[in-house]
């Protein structure tokens, strides 16, 4: 698997409230930070960084420095969770976290608005579906 598991929403959320080190990372773009929101890390301390996985050029070559920039070190053994659009690129994130020697590190399922649902939209599943905090910037 390449890094320490998955979290549902929920789990994510528990673990982030009870861990006063953890760190959740939102991977998407900026774009998706924008126009769809972003998890509301204010009852958790603001213990949330936005680091893209991709930009439009591709992957993000800075992805690694990015989490050291967030307050991650490599070996302190501070738990990172990883959150994507559906659960796809929060994998491979936390893989490369994981790697570099972050975390444990920590994939959610569903990510923030999960796959696309039979109506053709998103949103049926994942971290705002399930009532989890998130915001607009």
């Amino acid at each position: 698997m390449g890094y320490a598991g998955d979290l549902t929403p929920q789990e994510a959320w528990d673990l982030l409230a009870s861990d006063e080190r953890a760190l959740l990372v939102d991977v998407r773009t900026e774009g998706e930070w924008r126009t769809i929101g972003v998890p509301d890390a204010s009852d958790l301390g603001g213990r949330a960084a936005l680091v893209q996985w991709t930009t439009p050029q591709g992957l993000n070559p800075r992805f690694v420095d990015e989490l050291a920039q967030a307050g991650l070190t490599p070996g302190d053994e501070r738990p990172v969770v990883f959150l994507c659009r559906s659960g796809v690129r929060s994998v491979a994130a936390a893989q490369a976290a994981t790697a570099a020697g972050f975390g444990p590190a920590y994939n959610v399922l569903r990510g923030f608005e999960g796959d696309v649902g039979p109506d053709g939209q998103r949103g049926h599943v994942g971290w705002r579906a399930e009532g989890l905090p998130w915001t607009t910037l």
